[in-house]
C-alpha cells in the first residue's frame, strides 16, 4: 500500500533553515519555469512545511523576488571581489579577470541575471537591494579610477566609463542568453574582448 503524503494541516511549520530552503527550491523552480511559476504556496509543498510558514520570511511572492535577487547580487560580488583581488596584476590582466567572473555567472545563472536586473529597476526594491546593485559596480569604477589616477586610462567620469564597460559585458551576456553566442566561445574570447575594449578599434 502506498504511503499518502501529509496534508497541509499535518505539515510541519518548522525547518531547519527555512528561508535557505525556500531560496534554493525558488531559483530551482526560477531555471527550469521562469519568474511566473513562482508561488509560496508551492514552495511550501515542495519543500514539505505548511503553506503559512513561507510567511514568517517573505510577506509577498515580490518579498520573494527581491531576496532572490539579492542573494544573486551578493554572489555577483563576492565573484566580482575575488576578481579584481589582484594588485600586481596589469590592468588588462585585472579586467579580463573581472569580465571572465561576470560573463562566468551570467553563463552559469541566465534566469536569476534577469530577475537580478529586472528588480533593480522596481521603484519598490528594498535598500538592501540598492546597495548591492551599487557594490557590484563598485569594483569596475575603483578599478577604472586607479587606472585613471596611473595614468593608463583617459580622464572623465569614471562612472561613465565603467558604465560603457559595463554595457559592452553585459551585452555579451545578453547575446549569450538568446543564444546569438556560444558560451565556451564568448568565454575563450575574453581577452581579446577586453583589449578591443582598453584599446579601441582606430589604428595607431
Amino acid at each position: 500500500m502506498s504511503r499518502m503524503s501529509p496534508s497541509p494541516a499535518s505539515r510541519p511549520y518548522h525547518h531547519g533553515d527555512l528561508r535557505a530552503a525556500l531560496l534554493t527550491s525558488a531559483e530551482r523552480t526560477l531555471r527550469e519555469k521562469g519568474a511566473g511559476a513562482l508561488s509560496l504556496r508551492e514552495l511550501a509543498r515542495d519543500i514539505g512545511v505548511s503553506h503559512a510558514a513561507p510567511g514568517r520570511h517573505f510577506k509577498d511572492k515580490q518579498a520573494l523576488l527581491d531576496a532572490l535577487a539579492l542573494d544573486g547580487y551578493e554572489r555577483l560580488n563576492r565573484a566580482l571581489d575575488a576578481a579584481a583581488e589582484h594588485p600586481g596584476r596589469t590592468l588588462e590582466e585585472r579586467m579580463t579577470a573581472l569580465a571572465r567572473a561576470y560573463l562566468g555567472f551570467a553563463v552559469e545563472n541566465p534566469e536569476l541575471l534577469e530577475l537580478m536586473f529586472a528588480r533593480k529597476h522596481d521603484p519598490d526594491s528594498s535598500a538592501q537591494l540598492a546597495s548591492a546593485v551599487d557594490r557590484s559596480l563598485a569594483s569596475l569604477t575603483g578599478m577604472i579610477a586607479q587606472a585613471q589616477d596611473q595614468g593608463e586610462i583617459v580622464p572623465g567620469d569614471p562612472e561613465r566609463i565603467m558604465m560603457v564597460a559595463a554595457a559592452s559585458l553585459h551585452g555579451l551576456a545578453a547575446l549569450i542568453a538568446s543564444c546569438a553566442l556560444d558560451a565556451e566561445e564568448a568565454l575563450a574570447g575574453v581577452d581579446v574582448h577586453v583589449h578591443l575594449l582598453l584599446h579601441g578599434l582606430r589604428p595607431r
